[in-house]
């Protein structure tokens, strides 16, 4: 193993919910419906994908543009005054980038992902970064994964993913990487997907040590 690459919306920050109850608000406040799946449906796609479903899919009298600007600036809010970071992230990434190039990879859009490396103190750590709205597709497509380990200069059969959703572990698994599943206690994998793991963890501050046995086996 030569590379470690996280997710963020589920891993290092507990923001899946809170991404789901804004689309939500931004949706029946624009005249649009929320239809059972939806939220499911959404989970790894990326901005441009959702801001579709959004107008294309619940009916939000918006255009895409306009649906993700919404999203994403209420989301930001969110950042500046009450960020979700994770008890442990910080200290986690810190532990593995101390021994490999680390990434994210990550459905957030890259305004999001650059909220929480200046606020966790992470900017200078982090040696990739790479949002599903800069690649081909979203998740459960590898491409985000493929960039992020392309990034850091390590095939992605040689790195760790750490990640807590269906789709992310699809992703990260389709790409040849090794994962860590950290399910989301909010949004729980399918066991399918979790049959892809590797290994299954309980939160955050138990991946570098994970990492290190993986990197010894």
């Amino acid at each position: 193993m030569a590379g470690v690459i996280f997710d963020l919306d589920g891993v290092l920050a507990d923001s899946e919910q809170l991404w789901d109850r804004i689309r939500r608000e931004v949706t029946t406040g624009s005249g649009g419906h929320w239809a059972e799946g939806a939220t499911e449906a959404m989970i790894g796609m990326s901005t441009p994908e959702w801001s579709r479903y959004l107008v294309e899919e619940l009916g939000a009298d918006l255009t895409p543009e306009q649906a993700a600007d919404t999203v994403i600036d209420r989301m930001a809010e969110r950042y500046a005054t009450d960020p979700p970071v994770l008890p442990h992230a910080e200290e986690a990434v810190r532990a593995v980038a101390a021994d490999y190039p680390t990434a994210i990879a990550s459905s957030a859009p890259p305004r999001i992902i650059l909220a929480f490396l200046e606020i966790t103190g992470l900017v200078d750590v982090v040696r990739g970064t790479v949002s599903s709205e800069q690649v081909g597709a979203g998740k459960p497509a590898p491409d985000v994964y493929l960039e992020a380990a392309r990034r850091i200069g390590v095939p992605a059969a040689e790195c760790a993913a750490v990640e807590d959703s269906a789709n992310g572990i699809r992703a990260a698994a389709a790409a040849g990487a090794t994962v860590f599943a950290i399910p989301n206690p909010h949004f729980p994998p399918a066991q399918d997907a979790l049959d892809r793991s590797h290994r299954v963890l309980g939160e955050v501050r138990e991946v570098p040590d994970a990492v290190r046995a993986l990197a010894a086996s």
